[in-house]
């Protein structure tokens, strides 16, 4: 196992992190964590030496952090480090920002946690933890030794990263990032600005939540010709390590053979470990992906509110990622969450107000239709 050690950090980082927020469920269906089995994975994995594990108040519908507290009783707590998050849609106020953090820590079963984040913020959502009294919270935590670093985790525009970074004096940043994310969120812009500052970066969705665990075929293509064979999985991380900036890597795995592949492939790989044939096949197996894209928007949203309730961007989001990661309807998160929000295309008026406002002139109204045919029969 690699590991990496920042200056203000007191520990060294497994490479490897284990994320818990993607377990299997019981198999009864009664729960959404097998936890026996949960439990087994956590402690292959710091028996294998991963130090670094992330959970946050919401996952899996709150018992994630109940479950690692168990996996981490019988002296396993004092070999690793706990990342958790506090959501903002939880909390109105200082008072109950401390009461949050108290209720962590006893589902965790410790007194303090190695990581605190504000959980998935924007700017906006930033503003919203300064109003409560977010940065008087985190030094008098600090001071508590409830908490150990001051940190977030973030889903936004590189201009909402660069504004919070520079706005406070964090110890770490969790982004999500990939070689497909480059240019999106965060992006390798913010990635290094972080790292400018010596600001350690975990990272989050290294394989899209999955989607660059199966390789299309003309992707497979590519990997295959080269002469070092590797999985889609090695080359995704391979990619993030050689990052310098980043200190840790998560990995959500639900069985013990991800656990022993993502140890092996943890053992081998490490910064500036790339070399440019390598990162030349990165770049084409990136063009491969981008070239099976199905529409050119940009998300700029121009376009919204749409007078039938649609949201337009979120279709062509679903269509887009259902062609470039070959996902089938049920797995394609976004159509899914179309459905449920009742934001589907059958809804269009087919006024043309969202045509008049897209910058790129797409056709949008006949586009709506296509794609929802094609997610709808995938």
């Amino acid at each position: 196992m690699k590991y990496r050690k920042f200056d203000h950090i007191e520990k060294a980082a497994s490479l490897f992190g284990l994320g818990c927020m993607r377990f299997n469920g019981a198999a009864s269906g009664d729960s959404c964590i097998d936890e026996e089995k949960a439990i087994r994975l956590i402690r292959q994995a710091i028996d294998g030496g991963v130090t670094y594990l992330d959970t946050a108040f919401v996952y899996l519908d709150q018992t994630s952090e109940v479950v690692l507290g168990k996996a981490l009783l019988d002296g396993y707590r004092e070999k690793v480090m706990i990342a958790t998050k506090m959501p903002i849609e939880w909390v109105h106020n200082r008072e109950e920002m401390e009461n949050l953090l108290e209720t962590e820590l006893k589902k965790l079963q410790t007194d303090y946690v190695d990581f605190y984040l504000m959980h998935g913020i924007d700017k906006e959502k930033w503003l919203q933890f300064k109003a409560m009294g977010a940065d008087q919270f985190f030094t008098d935590m600090k001071k508590a030794g409830k908490i150990r670093n001051k940190c977030f985790s973030f889903h936004g525009s590189y201009e909402d990263f660069e504004y919070i970074l520079n706005d406070y004096d964090w110890d770490m940043v969790q982004i999500q990032y990939n070689f497909m994310d480059i240019e999106h969120q965060a992006g390798t812009k913010g990635l290094k600005l972080a790292g400018e500052k010596g600001i350690p970066v975990v990272i989050m969705e290294g394989l899209l939540g999955g989607k660059l665990a199966k390789a299309p075929d003309m992707v497979q293509e590519l990997y295959d010709a080269f002469p070092v064979k590797r999985s889609p999985v090695e080359w995704a991380f391979r990619f993030l390590a050689d990052n310098p900036e980043i200190m840790t890597i998560l990995s959500g795995c639900n069985e013990a053979e991800q656990i022993e592949d993502n140890l092996r492939i943890f053992d081998t790989v490490d910064a500036h470990i790339m070399t440019e044939e390598e990162h030349a096949l990165i770049a084409k197996v990136r063009d491969a992906y981008n070239s099976r894209t199905k529409i050119g928007c940009t998300g700029c949203r121009y376009c919204m509110p749409c007078p039938g309730g649609i949201d337009i961007p979120r279709v062509f989001t679903a269509w887009n990622e259902g062609s470039l990661y070959q996902l089938k309807k049920e797995e394609n998160w976004n159509y899914n969450e179309l459905i449920r929000l009742d934001q589907t295309p059958e809804r269009c008026l087919q006024c043309g107000e969202c045509m008049k406002a897209c910058p790129q002139h797409l056709q949008i109204i006949d586009s709506l239709q296509m794609a929802w045919k094609e997610i709808s029969e995938s």
